[in-house]
Parts: C-alpha cells; structure tokens; sequence
C-alpha cells in the first residue's frame, strides 16, 4: 500500500519541488505552483466521492490534458476516482491504497513536469542520463 511517504520521497528527487501542510493536508509544489496534495472531503465534492476521501487516503495530480484523466479514470476505475470537483483544471485523484508505488512514482512525476518550468524539467533530463 502506497503512503504519503512514498509521495514525499518521490517528491523530493524532483528539482525545485517543496512541500507545505496546507488545511486540506500535505501538498507538493515547484515553484509555487501545485502538483500533487492529499485530498480532503470539502463540502464542494460530491457525495459519493466525498465519502471515499472520508474514508480512505486519497491523493490528487495535475495532468496535462483533461483526456489523461479520463482514459485513466475509465481504465482503472477502481484506482482512479471521477471528477472531485466543479473546478475544470486538469487533475485526478487516486486511492492511494490501490495504486502500485511505481505507478505512484510516475503520477507524481509527470504532475511536476505539468508545472515546472522548462530549466527545472532540463535539470532533471540530465540527471536521469
């Protein structure tokens, strides 16, 4: 089972990544932008989805397109949760119970090349030659 910990230990090999607690939990940013945060049940989800972040650790990434998200959602729904807010911006949300860590790893990272800028996303090009 994927933790919090694994988010944070994939987070912190990205350049210029930082986390912050914010009021809805742990969030992960590069240069002020977010990325990846631990969902929490605000009043403006659907219920049904709220009840999921209620009940269980549930994580959400940009994405680059809005498609990602969907053929993610529709793929493994079971993983993967429907839209959790009225907000249109490019994200998922994920049980992080049911997501492989390498799965994990991969979300986390592809989000924070979504927000970095074009030097930080070179800087780790050529840190993984």
């Amino acid at each position: 089972m994927a933790t919090l910990d694994d988010v944070r230990r994939t987070a912190a090999e990205l350049p210029g990544s930082e986390e912050r607690a914010t009021t809805g939990g742990a969030a992960w940013f590069v240069r002020g932008k977010l990325y990846a945060w631990e969902c929490h049940p605000w009043p403006s989800i659907p219920d049904d989805m709220r009840e999921v972040i209620a009940s269980e650790l549930v994580v959400g990434v940009k994405v680059a397109d809005p498609l990602d998200a969907l053929a993610l959602v529709e793929m493994q729904p079971e993983i993967f949760l429907r839209t959790t807010t009225p907000w249109g911006e490019p994200k998922v949300a994920f049980r992080m119970a049911a997501i492989p860590e390498d799965h994990l790893a991969e979300l986390v990272t592809e989000a924070w090349r979504v927000q970095a800028p074009k030097y930080l996303r070179r800087e780790l090009e050529q840190a993984e030659r």
